[in-house]
């Protein structure tokens, strides 16, 4: 069937609500008015107000009894309305969620998913259009997995929902309805933790993920770069091999992210290629991101965004040396 990417986060939790009787969706909204972006709708119809919930305005209540549930044998997937309202349940992901595996030696888990449109583009209010994977993927055992794609969002969530740790899904919003394409029906799972090869070349590695793989395809086809694109899907675990691999076959890279330039998962990423393969570069990793300052308001989210001129400048400096 052909579908937007919100529409795939629906069909992936119509499939998996009906596979499993042990996964629930609650949240703000989520039930009565099928989400904010309408991902969840006709779920509360299907499944019933014992397995769709709408809770108050409390993301800490919302991370937290997640957690609990996931402890005590279901599959919750929570939804926060945007990833700007995650931080008031930074606490619970840190102390409870990631850790629990952890802190019982194997005798709980947390089989847990925070779902969350994230990122700028769409001229959202402040605290609305975050980017902030960064942080998130900081956290031992909690899981960051953000697609790009309609297919890869109902397999990655498909995959999230039947993981037995914590996964923060991350849905880039900017291109939550413009890009449709063919998603298969009934189950589909991708592996998290797999990157995607999106065009091969060979004189540039340019990674992406989320929101930036549309300007980064367009930046490479407009500057007729030979670049090879990779969309890594998954923050954490990362897949450094295939990005390494392809930079040992380029001599060049550049990191492309919305998310801050300071400490961002740029950054990670040129560490990793440093340490395996350093002595393969023929000139130094470009990154382009977004600015170290919170997402300006309205229009100006247009000087934020790294569009596709940035990065074509900056695949075009990795080329120059």
């Amino acid at each position: 069937m052909q579908a937007t990417i919100v529409q795939a986060v629906n069909d992936a939790l119509h499939t998996e609500m009906g596979r499993d009787d042990r996964v629930v969706v609650f949240g703000e909204d989520v039930a009565e008015s099928g989400g904010v972006f309408r991902a969840t709708d006709e779920l509360l119809e299907e499944f019933g107000s014992k397995r769709v919930v709408d809770t108050p305005l409390s993301e800490i209540a919302i991370v937290g009894g997640a957690a609990g549930m996931a402890m005590y044998g279901y599959r919750p997937v929570a939804e926060i309305q945007f990833s700007g309202f995650l931080p008031p349940a930074f606490d619970q992901l840190v102390t409870n969620a990631s850790r629990i595996r952890w802190r019982t030696r194997g005798e709980l888990s947390a089989p847990m998913v925070v779902r969350m449109p994230y990122g700028a583009g769409v001229r959202a209010l402040e605290h609305h259009s975050e980017s902030l994977e960064g942080a998130y993927a900081h956290i031992p055992g909690l899981q960051v997995v953000v697609p790009s794609t309609p297919a890869d969002t109902k397999g990655l969530l498909t995959a999230a929902i039947r993981d037995p740790d914590p996964v923060l899904f991350m849905e880039p919003k900017r291109i939550y309805r413009s890009i449709r394409e063919e998603v298969p029906e009934g189950e589909h799972e991708v592996p998290i933790g797999e990157a995607a090869v999106r065009r091969e070349g060979e004189d540039v590695t340019v990674v992406a993920w989320g929101s930036m793989m549309p300007p980064t395809l367009e930046a490479v086809e407009e500057g007729g770069v030979d670049a090879e694109v990779i969309d890594l899907r998954s923050i954490s675990p990362m897949d450094t091999e295939t990005v390494v691999e392809s930079v040992k076959k380029t001599g060049r890279c550049v990191v492309a992210h919305e998310g801050p330039r300071t400490l961002g998962v740029g950054s990670e990423i040129v560490a990793r290629i440093n340490d395996e393969a350093l002595m393969y570069l023929e000139a130094p990793i470009e990154r382009v991101t977004g600015f170290d300052t919170p997402v300006p308001l309205l229009s100006m989210e247009d000087f934020y965004f790294p569009h596709p001129p940035r990065i074509l400048d900056g695949i075009e400096a990795a080329l120059a040396d």
